[in-house]
């Protein structure tokens, strides 16, 4: 009886012996991948700068071939941008084939100069109802794939351009840029 409970007992230290081992191997393993990954990820981030530099040039050779002054396709003159923001985020309900869903979008909208910028101030109000009307009609199918946020975001420059064209004589608004958006 005593030599098997010894036996018991050593079986049991073997097992405990072991299961630290596997422990502390999938201790190791995970430090090792957190590493290669913050590793990796320092790079991506801090490898940026060259990207940045080579975009740099590309544009300026680019605007050395175009001539001093160019026209965007949206219409407004090249100078410096400026961001609009609008006041409070959308938030709205869109059906779905599953079912409705709940979507907040925040934007912001690019313009060319300052006058541009005091316009489009000046008319938040009008460009809201319009955003709103453009956003109330998508559909929560649409919106989950990233096509259907780029088309809404083409009606929705299309729409502000309309209405700042009907307003103001010029289109104002160079893009509608989402800054943040969320679907529940």
């Amino acid at each position: 009886m005593a030599d098997e409970k010894d036996n018991g007992k050593e079986g049991d230290l073997e097992l405990d012996k072991s299961g630290k081992k596997k422990k502390m191997i999938i201790i190791i393993i995970a430090v090792v991948v957190l590493l290669a990954g913050g590793a990796g990820a320092y790079f991506f981030f801090m490898g940026s700068d060259d990207n940045s530099a080579n975009q740099a040039a590309l544009d300026t050779t680019l605007e050395s071939d175009s001539g001093a002054v160019a026209k965007v396709e949206s219409g407004a003159q090249l100078g410096s941008a400026l961001y609009v923001p609008m006041p409070r985020p959308f938030r709205f309900n869109v059906p779905g084939a599953a079912r409705d869903r709940f979507v907040e979008i925040r934007v912001q909208l690019l313009v060319r100069g300052g006058d541009n910028e005091e316009n489009a101030k000046m008319h938040i109000p009008l460009i809201e109802s319009t955003l709103l009307g453009i956003f109330s009609q998508a559909n929560a199918d649409d919106l989950s794939t990233s096509a259907g946020k780029v088309s809404l975001k083409q009606q929705s420059l299309a729409a502000v351009q309309k209405v700042m064209t009907d307003v103001e004589g010029d289109k104002t608004v160079e893009k509608v840029l989402f800054t943040g958006f969320v679907m529940q």
